[in-house]
């Protein structure tokens, strides 16, 4: 009997463990998966530097490194999903994992240069790091018009149709959530036009379009209007 219970606790035991040990394997994915990211998605940054950026943060000192150019890169937010990066003082770069079912998640990734209108690129991938297709996890790319709540009056409407066609460039900026899965664009584009198109179009304007992370891909689900 007393083999029996002995038998019985080591493996409530090793189970127990077993347990735990996947809980911190999913603790550490993120920071696991940017160690071992291939250099050429980020090439500023080499594998150690990366991996002193995690460390410094961990210690809870400020995690700044010297990247490939002599200068000076810096994570400013690591949790077990979600990475930030101050990589130069005009761009960032922020990852955040993805529950795609029970057993997969993507990778997505945010690159923001700002020169000096910010403008962002996303992509996704899996854990390899392979590249997937960005049309199987969100819909696509947002036209300039879905930036603007279109008049309904027509003297408004004449202004606005002669200033939106001047709109030649959709710029946006986006931003992942350290705190959930939503995704933010901001509209930079008015930053980027004539002054005076931009005040004229200010009115109608829509500054931003959010996403949130639903059965594994980004759907829209609020528009916030620019007051």
């Amino acid at each position: 009997m007393n083999m029996i219970n002995k038998t019985f606790i080591g493996v409530i035991v090793g189970m127990a463990m077993s347990f735990c040990a996947i809980s911190v394997s999913a603790q550490q994915q993120a920071k696991t998966l940017f160690v071992n990211m291939p250099d050429s998605l980020l090439p500023l940054l080499t594998a150690v530097n990366r991996a002193d950026c995690i460390d410094f943060l961990e210690s809870n000192m400020q995690a700044k490194v010297e990247n490939r150019f002599g200068k000076t890169s810096e994570m400013t937010a690591l949790t077990k999903d979600y990475i930030n990066l101050q990589v130069t003082p005009s761009s960032t770069w922020q990852m955040k994992m993805l529950p795609v079912n029970d057993s997969t998640q993507v990778i997505c990734v945010v690159s923001t240069v700002c020169a000096p209108v910010c403008d962002s690129d996303i992509r996704f991938y899996d854990t390899q790091w392979n590249v997937l297709p960005i049309s199987q996890f969100m819909p696509g790319k947002p036209l300039v018009s879905d930036f603007f709540s279109v008049p309904t009056d027509s003297a408004s409407y004449v202004v606005f149709k002669e200033e939106i066609d001047a709109v030649d460039m959709l710029l946006t900026k986006a931003q992942l959530s350290g705190a959930g899965d939503e995704l933010n664009l901001v509209f930079t584009t008015p930053e980027y036009i004539e002054k005076e198109t931009a005040e004229k179009l200010e009115p109608f304007l829509r500054r931003q379009i959010s996403y949130d992370w639903i059965a594994g891909k980004y759907l829209p689900v609020q528009t916030t209007v620019d007051k």
